[in-house]
């Protein structure tokens, strides 16, 4: 099998993994230092958010150059080196290419503005990060699209020296060995090219509200991956492109990896559901039937830099924690591809930050409802001490001492020793589901049988040794709230 159709893929968000040079903003040198870490927990590669030179509106997602590092995470030499010793570690690197925009201040927007998407007059296309999608430009007099921040003006794809540059950029990084590139916005790039308004209102202030046909989702976009995806497979070493398509009906999502288009894309069914067992069976359901059908491999996502953190968007504090416990055994159960957010294995809460410490664009924009993804961004608790962190970007809370890498490694039952545990037991072979009581979930992966008692009476676990549970069980009974793996007793039938 391709290694990524069942690969665990962890993403480091940069500025907040390790950071070597104590100036509080994690930096390539950091993670290299680090890799020992993620290669002993058991995860198949690493993706990289975006460390290209940039001015910051989006912490990165604002690209200013897509063909170097930019200096506050290091050099060029440091990406190698950290490549290097990824593959030596047997790790694979992912890196995020950010194709739907720019930075305003990428030489292109001056140099180049036919690359970008301009009118007369704006349309009623809203920006993801709340109000009008259109901005003024002084220099020129016209509109120019933003999807997202004003600082991030949207690329015109139907030009074909835009798709040209970006050849080169993704050849540039593939020539320097990277093994895979995960594509932002990856149902944004082309738009209307009538620029006509959306046949209905959408919410303006919402994260992701993408139920819009005009500006994204476009058909034009379905011959392009057919081109990157030959371009990729044309590398040796089964590269793949895994692309961000952020819809909630997976139907939508399957087109995008329909024969011969992208590898990968980002099936974000199930972190939109709340702890329920309906919605978690209903979710996986949709999931791999709609997968299934184009047959591509499904992708199972939890956690992310966008979103709120697990234990807190499942009732937080102890319940929370304990449900996010179960939910990793859920997650590394399932066929197909999963990905993981740093931190996830530790258990961490969203933070609550004070007004004065968020930098997030979005919450900026969204004061009144203090919306925004700085939270789940915090900086990683290496040491009880916190001291590994001088000045963080973002504050770290006393109370992640405790759930500190230093405090849970080599304890048994905490949360990183279950990822651990795991990560070195995902089950493998023909998914199925399993008769059990409302309320859990029981199915069948190969030898192996995972039961996830979501809301349901305490469960008695089926005959067969237990290989790992979320908490430790009074006479195989598994409670709510609880999750447990075990050897199936009768695996054939």
């Amino acid at each position: 099998m391709t290694w990524w159709r069942d690969a665990v893929v962890y993403e480091i968000y940069v500025r907040s993994f390790a950071d070597a040079n104590g100036d509080g903003v994690g930096d390539l040198a950091g993670i290299r230092a680090r890799l020992p870490y993620v290669r002993d927990l058991g995860v198949d590669a690493i993706w990289l958010t975006p460390f290209f030179p940039s001015p910051g509106a989006d912490h990165g997602y604002d690209v200013a150059s897509y063909v170097d590092v930019d200096p506050q995470f290091g050099s060029l030499s440091d990406f190698d080196a950290l490549l290097a010793d990824a593959h030596a570690l047997g790790l694979r690197v992912v890196i995020d290419i950010v194709p739907n925009h720019t930075s305003i201040e990428h030489p292109w927007f001056r140099e180049h503005p036919e690359y970008y998407v301009w009118s007369d007059e704006p349309n009623n296309w809203l920006s993801v990060f709340g109000g009008p999608a259109w901005k003024r430009d002084q220099a020129t007099g016209r509109y120019y699209l933003h999807l997202f921040a004003p600082e991030q003006p949207d690329l015109d794809w139907h030009n074909p020296d835009v798709r040209c540059e970006f050849d080169a950029i993704y050849r540039f990084w593939l020539d320097r060995g990277v093994d895979g590139i995960r594509l932002d916005v990856a149902h944004g790039l082309f738009k209307d090219p009538e620029l006509r308004d959306e046949a209905e209102p959408v919410p303006g202030a919402e994260l992701h509200s993408f139920d819009r046909r005009r500006a994204i989702d476009r058909p034009e976009l379905h011959p392009y991956y057919h081109e990157l995806r030959a371009l990729v497979d044309s590398y040796p070493g089964d590269r793949f492109v895994v692309g961000e398509v952020f819809f909630r009906d997976p139907d939508r999502v399957a087109q995008y990896v329909r024969p011969d288009e992208l590898h990968l894309v980002f099936n974000f069914t199930l972190l939109f559901e709340d702890w329920s067992s309906d919605g978690f069976r209903s979710a996986i359901d949709r999931s791999l039937r709609s997968l299934g059908t184009v047959g591509a491999t499904a992708t199972w996502v939890l956690e992310s830099h966008d979103v709120t953190r697990l234990p807190t968007r499942y009732g937080g504090g102890a319940e929370g924690r304990r449900r996010a416990r179960a939910a990793a055994l859920l997650l590394l159960a399932l066929p197909g591809a999963a990905f993981l957010y740093q931190g996830q294995e530790l258990g961490l809460e969203e933070v609550e930050l004070p007004d004065e410490a968020r930098q997030d664009p979005i919450f900026f924009r969204t004061h009144g409802e203090r919306f925004g993804r700085d939270g789940c961004r915090v900086p990683v608790p290496w040491t009880r001490s916190l001291a590994e962190w001088r000045d963080p970007w973002l504050p770290i809370p006393a109370d992640f001492a405790e759930r500190s890498v230093e405090a849970q490694e080599g304890r048994a039952g905490s949360m990183l020793e279950v990822f651990r545990t795991a990560l070195a037991l995902r089950p493998h072979g023909p998914f199925g589901w399993l008769p059990a009581p409302p309320g859990v979930l029981l199915f069948a992966r190969g030898d192996v049988m995972c039961a996830v008692n979501v809301d349901g009476a305490p469960f008695a676990l089926p005959a067969g040794e237990v290989l790992l549970a979320s908490e430790e069980l009074s006479d195989r009974l598994l409670p709510a709230g609880a999750a447990a793996w075990s050897a199936r007793a009768n695996p054939r039938e």
